[in-house]
């Protein structure tokens, strides 16, 4: 018998998936690569003409928080938070957000 035929899997190997969800889990960044996902989604959800004007977004225990260039663009987005965090919840897939700040 080979070398080989000694080092084959044995009975407790994993699928990969499930060991990298394992570690996401272990060091915590599951929750911060849903965040990331949301962050770079951002224009997608939102539109170009939202994206171009938002300068910096980031989430902070569970509040986005906005930046923008134009006080109007702030004005308008205002009077549509609810629906804001329901977009970013269900882009998500779950509730990551309950509050959205401006800047």
């Amino acid at each position: 018998m080979s070398e080989w035929d000694e080092r084959k899997r044995s009975g407790n190997a994993q699928p990969m998936k499930e060991l990298v969800d394992k570690l996401m889990s272990a060091y915590q960044l599951k929750g911060k690569m849903t965040e990331m996902d949301i962050l770079n989604r951002w224009e997608e959800m939102m539109g170009k003409a939202v994206a171009v004007r938002t300068t910096n977004l980031q989430i902070r225990s569970g509040v986005l928080i906005v930046a923008l260039n134009s006080s109007v663009m702030r004005d308008e987005l205002l009077h549509g938070k609810q629906i804001i965090i329901e977009r970013v919840n269900q882009t998500a897939g779950k509730k990551i957000i309950h509050d959205v700040w401006f800047e």
